[in-house]
């Protein structure tokens, strides 16, 4: 079982990654991650029964000796922690007032009394840099000398020492400023994210033959009823037996619009009752249910960093030392050939100060997470940044149609029968044969069949993937699926032309009839097509098992570039690599045929609502209201992520190798050098944020003008 350790009052993406390379290393862990998003280490052991304190106890020791300010918190409640929180920020904005007010006193008082200005700085220096001060000396001992903490006190000591004590007040004040705005920013965007992991209710009210009980969620069983109460959040996924409410889902799928449920209902743990009181039948446990598998999707997702992630960490390596080896030279070399060694020094300590490499490991890996904290905001779960990355790049997209494009609720609108047969019996044989299986279409023809039917007449069942079932009712054998099926069985029969999905009969080697089976395009489908097109994607195709007819009829109504009919899922995979000039794929399904698909393709895309469970854990991005809409909101976050890392990527170097020229000429001060660290970054985490404001796209401001004004007329 994976057991977690909360942290507090650490900022850093990159000390993240540090500390949990360094977890790791512990003999008894078997593995271990730290999701920035929520301050969490997870970690797995082995089977260590009896040994569970002492690991936390080593974990602990390795957190606080790798950084003595991150703090472990304790099992206390959020308003607890809260408060801690705000102590904090106190403290730190009331560091910054002393030190500003210390350091304009010590800087108007007249040279007569050098000895009290001196000791004024000191004093402002060491109120907001302390804690860089005693970081930096605790880590001669672990041997990291190029972190950003010694550099800061080996610039600014040297500052000092060449008197230029306001240009290292600065320093030290600019940086303390800065990391309080940047966490600020952080924390924002962690919220994001870290609201998704609010919604999982703990308790639920167990309804038994003794009465109605408050039990922990994990006990709960399967088939159990339980009481939904107003206001309450739903506990585990359910079907509802009695009563009627409103439902808010925004916290799962996204949604915004609440949602009427009545008996017989479908309900995703996670949405929140309103004001009804609602009796539910459990049809999930907590470890199967929508809300959890949302959380391990949240919990994973930071592990999966992007290839511009890992080429900054990478990166920040090289930079740094390389920076540091520049700034000795130019303290040593001048001075060789007679310049003034204090004006060369200062200028060595300059470069110092901008060899910090924070703002490229905060930033960049923030910008991905803003893009993830977007999407799921929007009821779209992308399962790591790195697929975030890839989706940026998407060129085609491939829709399976039944489900994804088409609601999947089918209904039969016919049955035909020979002379050999009738219309009650092929329908009786279609819906045994078809009893045992879970797909939509199946559903709808036991259901039209609307009898109790006895499986026990069903024997020697098999079920053919992509064409249909073969078995023995009544002691017959029944050859039931599409016309392939049929063929393979080499049994004589009419083909239907028909638009919709027709399911042949056969018994004992005759041909009976058929049932022809319809389903409706979803609304915004056709929308979301245009939309993608609006976003860049070039290609767009359609796969599908059923027969041509019946696609080429949908594909006409959406515009669809390409369609391939009569697919079985082994050919599904075959296909997407025959695309021409596809470079990155996006195959978005639905079933449970379609997983191999979406494993293939570079993105593949699951409808988290009707998914299956093997669609849902294969694909890369889930979409949890099962609207096509969404992907094209997952494809503008992806890209405006995109964007806007590569701007900070530009930025911060560009500022960076400005300073680094000017300082070497004399030309910037400290102070400039850390906002070339800490205020570059600042700036962009600020920029990084912008993920989570997209704008809206032309085809959806053409669809909301045209139902306003069809609104107008109707009220008119």
């Amino acid at each position: 079982m994976k057991k977690q350790i909360k942290l507090s009052r650490i900022h850093c993406a990159g000390c993240a990654e540090a500390l949990e390379q360094k977890i790791n290393e512990i003999e008894e862990i078997e593995s271990a991650s730290i999701d920035f998003s929520t301050k969490t280490i997870f970690y797995e052991t082995e089977h260590n029964h009896g040994k569970e304190k002492e690991i936390r106890e080593k974990i602990i020791g390795v957190v606080k000796k790798f950084d003595h300010t991150i703090q472990i918190v304790e099992d206390e409640d959020d308003e607890k922690q809260a408060k801690k929180e705000k102590i904090h920020k106190i403290v730190d904005i009331s560091k910054i007032f002393i030190c500003i007010v210390l350091a304009v006193v010590g800087f108007v008082l007249p040279s007569s009394v050098i000895w009290l200005k001196i000791t004024l700085y000191i004093l402002a220096y060491l109120c907001v840099g302390y804690e860089v001060l005693i970081s930096a000396f605790m880590n001669l001992f672990k041997g990291k000398f190029l972190d950003e903490n010694f550099l800061m006190t080996v610039a600014t000591i040297g500052a000092f020492a060449v008197q230029e004590y306001v240009d290292a007040i600065a320093v030290m004040l600019f940086y303390s400023v800065g990391e309080f705005l940047e966490g600020l920013a952080v924390e924002k965007s962690k919220k994001r994210i870290k609201s998704l992991l609010l919604v999982k209710a703990e308790t639920a009210n167990l309804v038994t033959d003794d009465g109605e009980q408050v039990v922990d969620v994990s006990l709960v069983k399967e088939d159990s009823v339980i009481r939904i109460k107003a206001g309450e959040k739903v506990p585990l996924d359910c079907v509802v037996l009695e009563g009627n409410s409103y439902l808010n889902t925004s916290a799962v799928t996204g949604e915004s619009k609440e949602l009427f449920v009545e008996a017989g209902n479908e309900i995703l743990s996670g949405s929140i009752n309103g004001s009804g009181v609602l009796l539910c039948k459990v049809i999930r446990e907590e470890e199967d249910s929508t809300v959890t598998k949302i959380i391990k999707l949240v919990e994973n997702a930071n592990k999966k960093k992007a290839k511009t992630e890992r080429f900054i960490t990478k990166f920040a390596k090289i930079y740094t030392p390389i920076v540091v080896g520049l700034s000795v030279l130019l303290a040593c070399i001048p001075p060789i050939f007679g310049q003034p060694f204090n004006v060369w020094l200062y200028r060595a300590l300059t470069f110092l100060v901008v060899s910090c490499p924070c703002a490229l490991i905060l930033s960049i890996p923030l910008g991905y997470f803003a893009g993830l904290g977007s999407s799921a905001r929007k009821g779209v779960l992308i399962k790591g940044a790195s697929h975030l990355e890839t989706l940026a790049k998407a060129d085609t997209v491939i829709f399976d149609k039944t489900g994804t494009l088409t609601y999947g609720d089918f209904v039969v609108s016919e049955i035909y029968a020979t002379e050999d047969s009738s219309k009650e019996e092929v329908l009786e044989l279609t819906a045994y044969a078809e009893s045992f299986s879970n797909h939509r279409i199946a559903k709808s023809i036991v259901k039209a069949y609307g009898k109790n039917i006895n499986t026990a007449w069903v024997e020697a069942y098999k079920e053919v993937a992509g064409k249909g079932v073969l078995c023995e009712l009544f002691n017959e054998e029944c050859v039931v699926g599409n016309a392939t099926l049929l063929k393979e069985k080499g049994i004589a029969f009419e083909e239907a032309d028909k638009p919709g999905t027709v399911i042949y009969i056969a018994k004992s080697g005759t041909y009976l009839g058929y049932v022809l089976i319809v389903d409706k395009i979803k609304e915004d489908s056709g929308v979301a097509i245009k939309m993608l097109k609006e976003n860049g994607i070039r290609t767009v195709c359609m796969f599908t098992g059923d027969n041509e007819k019946v696609a080429s009829a949908v594909a006409n109504e959406l515009h669809i570039d390409k369609t391939f009919a009569g697919l079985l899922p082994e050919q599904k995979v075959e296909k997407i690599s025959s695309i021409e000039n596809a470079k990155t794929v996006v195959f978005v399904g639905d079933g449970i045929n379609d997983a191999p698909a979406l494993a293939t393709a570079s993105i593949g895309v699951s409808m988290g609502g009707v998914g299956s469970d093997a669609a849902i854990e294969t694909a890369d991005v889930v979409l949890m209201t099962d609207n096509p809409k969404q992907l094209v909101d997952a494809v503008k976050i992806a890209k405006k992520t995109r964007k806007i890392t590569f701007e900070n990527i530009v930025f911060i170097m560009a500022i960076k190798i400005a300073v680094l020229a000017l300082s070497t000429f004399g030309l910037a001060p400290m102070w400039l050098a850390i906002f070339a660290d800490v205020g570059v970054c600042l700036l962009a985490v600020l920029n990084s944020l912008r993920v989570l404001i997209l704008p809206k796209d032309k085809s959806e401001k053409q669809e909301k003008t045209k139902k306003s004004k069809t609104n107008n007329k109707a009220e008119k």
